[in-house]
């Protein structure tokens, strides 16, 4: 045996020349490709998770949106889907049952005359007709005001509004029913009766909110 010889090798593994035994290493490889498909695996399963917990929260596992008052129907139940109920119909004051006093905050003579005529052929309650108090008169640079007691129905506003665009409301200390429409610069006529008629039946006939879709 060559002294080149490792111990316990024998003579198998003999060294000739400059020939010497490759020791074979653990490969390394394998244990990448091991690592690398437990990190895609690992992340998967927490994308998938996170995704659960977020349904979870919306209130639904399958995704879908609930529907107003519940959940939506199952798939393949035959249900239909709930339309919504007609919203109770308002009673509000007839025109007939408000009083409107009209004055006429504008350098404009006869305003205040033609605008009570138009809101009696309409059906309005028409009171005092004239020129308007020294608080507002030329003091107004709105469409115009309407002024009445804190007690007043505001339904009546709401009818009245109708006939007028872009009016505000003012109240004061008065203790009647009595609505006063005090015409400003920005005035040029009412609402058309036809444009007022259907805010009006709008104001009696809501529109039902339209449910969510699932």
């Amino acid at each position: 045996m060559s002294m080149l010889t490792p111990p316990g090798m024998g003579g198998k593994y003999r060294v000739t020349g400059a020939a010497y035994p490759r020791l074979s290493r653990r490969p390394r490889r394998r244990r990448i490709v091991f690592a690398v498909l437990g990190a895609v695996l690992g992340i998967s399963l927490l994308g998938y998770g996170s995704l659960q917990l977020i349904e979870v929260f919306r209130g639904d596992g399958d995704g879908r949106r609930p529907a107003a008052g519940g959940k939506c129907p199952d798939k393949g139940s035959g249900a239909a889907s709930a339309t919504p109920a007609n919203a109770p119909a308002v009673v509000l004051p007839q025109p007939a049952d408000i009083t409107v006093n009209v004055y006429n905050a504008t350098p404009r003579a006869g305003l205040a005359k033609a605008v009570g005529d138009e809101l009696k052929a309409r059906g309005f309650t028409v009171g005092q007709v004239g020129n308007a108090p020294a608080d507002f008169d030329k003091k107004v640079p709105g469409t115009g005001i309407l002024l009445g007691s804190p007690k007043t129905d505001k339904a009546a506003y709401s009818v009245l509004g109708t006939q007028l665009a872009g009016d505000t409301l003012q109240s004061d200390a008065r203790e009647g029913a009595d609505i006063d429409l005090i015409l400003g610069d920005a005035f040029t006529e009412l609402s058309p009766k036809a444009t007022a008629d259907q805010e009006l039946a709008l104001l009696a006939n809501p529109k039902p909110a339209a449910a969510p879709a699932c």
